[in-house]
């Protein structure tokens, strides 16, 4: 594990995705950390909202399986939208 920084792909990727630079790799990788955000966000909200009527178990489990429904197709427009005003 040690070795990873010492690829250059790998260093080059990273440096990609803390530089800001826009690719196909690196929205990828922002989209997936988005929708596991979204899963988290989304369970703790359905706990608060539902956990006492339906119970905190279904309820988490609900949210988290909705809030990516909502969020994938605005994390795609707004990387579009970014990956637009990039060029002017």
């Amino acid at each position: 594990m040690r070795d990873i920084s010492t690829y250059p792909d790998v260093i080059n990727f990273l440096t990609s995705l803390a530089d800001g630079d826009l690719n196909i790799a690196t929205g990828l990788v922002w989209l997936i950390i988005a929708t596991a955000l979204s899963l988290v966000g989304g369970a703790i909200g359905g706990m608060l909202l539902a956990g006492k009527d339906i119970g905190y178990h279904l309820s988490a489990m609900l949210g988290a399986l909705f809030a990516p429904a909502g969020v994938i197709p605005a994390i795609l427009l707004g990387l579009a939208a970014l990956n637009f005003l990039t060029n002017y």
